[in-house]
């Protein structure tokens, strides 16, 4: 019951029929309106105020929240695992891949930089399984996975590992996004060997480099034209110089 009232009065507020700073219904009206009692109210009224959605006052209204301001990554997750809810964003699986592909790009230069050597060999130990679980593109899947996983975890940054774990969770859009659509990036198998070598080798530049190419490869264009624009510049530049 606090699931439904929970889910109904989150896609009003995501779909502009509660703006922000407008009053909900009092608890009262809410538990008549879905017929349900006023604990299960409560609950889906708690779970609202985790996500940023509405600011619960005892015993006063509680007032919406602007979502662009006030929520975290949890409601994308909220919003990816009901088939049919989504955030009011056209462009919420593309936006996940590219905060991805900024992630695992520093990641890479970090874990290159400062990365222990049992890091490093944990690296080249999974490219290893993903080079042996190709071309089955779902194994590929799970492999990158864990591939990127021992990367970011070699980075060191905290903040870093829990938005990777929020963006491959299978309730968020890059865990929804099928291996088919990465076929690029999983079947480079020797661009993953690269990476790894130059994580190993300690070339943070390199490495932060590589990683992008291989997270924007399944991109649209436009991003992977700007990488590229941006690195045939940098190569034109070096050529002059």
């Amino acid at each position: 019951m606090s699931d439904h009232v929970f889910a109904q009065v989150r896609d009003a507020i995501l779909s502009g029929a509660y703006l922000p700073d407008a009053s909900l219904p009092s608890e009262r009206e809410l538990a008549a309106t879905f017929e349900v009692n006023r604990h299960a109210v409560r609950e889906a009224l708690r779970r609202l105020q985790q996500l940023g959605l509405v600011k619960v006052s005892q015993g006063g209204a509680t007032r919406v929240l602007d979502w662009r301001l006030h929520a975290g990554l949890d409601l994308a997750m909220s919003t990816a695992i009901s088939a049919g809810d989504a955030l009011p964003v056209g462009t919420l699986v593309r936006d996940m891949m590219e905060m991805r592909a900024c992630i695992g790009a520093d990641s890479a230069r970090l874990c290159a930089l400062r990365g222990t050597a049992a890091a490093k060999e944990q690296i080249a130990a999974r490219v290893d399984d993903l080079a042996a679980a190709a071309p089955d593109l779902d194994r590929m899947g799970e492999a990158n996975v864990a591939l990127w996983r021992a990367v970011v975890t070699g980075s060191g940054n905290t903040a870093y590992l829990l938005a990777f774990n929020s963006l491959v969770s299978g309730a968020l859009a890059v865990g929804h996004v099928p291996p088919r659509l990465r076929t690029a990036e999983l079947l480079d198998v020797a661009g993953h060997r690269l990476l790894s070598d130059h994580i190993a080798g300690g070339a943070g530049d390199l490495a932060e480099a590589q990683a992008r190419a291989l997270l924007t490869a399944s991109l649209p264009a436009p991003l992977s034209a700007r990488t590229g624009s941006s690195a045939a510049r940098k190569d034109s530049s070096t050529t002059r110089s």
